[in-house]
């Protein structure tokens, strides 16, 4: 298996450090004010051009910067990332407040009361009880990460009940998987969506049982692609997302993250991609396709044998 290439800021050893509260609460004060000035009138021509949908493609961008960064274990650059991500939080709040909605204050607001609502093993029962909690948990966790999942995601149930306090099977204007965020990532919701159906009973009982699906979902989708019909351009995309629907639930039964898996998959990708280049000695636009495969044959082996254990003396 491959590897994820270690980068030199792995190594730097660093000793722990607190946090100041006091000097983190002046520069994000400092932030929130640069913020509004940028879309105040007389500020940046962009920054004020901008709307919830032309900022949010940029909000994805950054949260991958953030996990590339911490997959590298680049901690440096990850404090530039998570900044840049802590812009995109500023920068719809300043928008928010601009149309009249909301503004950063209550953005804090609802974390703040959250993070005490779901842990009132930290800051007591009652604390928890102001903040909003309404679910009967038992605070005496004694040290147990399970029972804290426990009780964080009874909390989080009784958050989302009825004002009614009506309880009991969805009912016919809900699913057991409106809990599942479109929001998510879509391997991230696939995986979710497989894991929700499975409390009602309704998956495949192993996970051999999905490899005659995989076969099958590639044969819907060859007999729609075969067609070459550009009017079947929509039947050819629902038949290739049945076909990743089961991909990530095979993952999901070999409890493998589809959403590393291919990442994995892309970065071999790009290393081998990257030796070709560096063996050709002609451009690959120049190359044949069998000249182009043996390129990547290559280049596969190549990077395997520098992934092999060398053997002891």
């Amino acid at each position: 298996m491959d590897r994820l290439p270690e980068s030199s800021p792995a190594q730097i050893t660093v000793k722990p450090v607190g946090t100041d509260p006091a000097r983190a609460a002046a520069l994000f004060e400092q932030s929130v004010s640069i913020m509004a000035r940028l879309r105040a009138p007389g500020g940046c021509p962009w920054d004020r051009e901008q709307s919830f949908d032309t900022i949010r493609k940029y909000t994805l961008e950054e949260t991958y910067e953030v996990f590339d960064a911490i997959e590298r274990r680049d901690w440096p650059h990850l404090a530039e990332e998570l900044g840049d991500l802590l812009l995109q939080v500023l920068f719809y709040a300043e928008m928010a407040a601009n149309d009249g909605y909301f503004t950063i204050a209550e953005v804090i607001d609802h974390l703040n009361r959250k993070l005490i609502r779901r842990h009132p093993h930290v800051f007591g029962e009652e604390a928890s009880r102001e903040a909003g909690n309404e679910a009967d948990v038992d605070a005496r966790v004694e040290g147990s990460a399970s029972a804290v999942l426990r009780n964080w995601e009874e909390i989080k149930a009784a958050e989302k009940r009825p004002a009614t306090g009506a309880t009991g099977p969805a009912g016919p204007e809900t699913s057991r998987l409106d809990s599942v965020q479109r929001a998510m990532p879509a391997l991230a919701e696939a995986a979710k969506l497989g894991a929700k159906a499975r409390k009602s009973g309704f998956d495949w009982p192993d996970w051999r049982d999905l490899l005659p699906k995989l076969a099958e979902e590639t044969r819907e989708l060859e007999a729609e692609a075969a067609a070459g019909d550009p009017a079947r351009n929509p039947a050819v995309e629902a038949e290739l997302g049945d076909l990743l629907f089961t991909a990530v639930n095979l993952s999901r039964h070999l409890g493998v993250d589809a959403e590393m898996a291919l990442r994995g998959s892309n970065l071999r990708f790009r290393q081998r991609f990257r030796e070709m280049e560096l063996a050709s000695l002609r451009p690959l636009e120049a190359l044949s396709p069998p000249e182009l495969e043996a390129l990547w044959e290559q280049a596969k082996r190549k990077l395997a044998a520098k992934l092999e254990p060398e053997a002891e003396p």
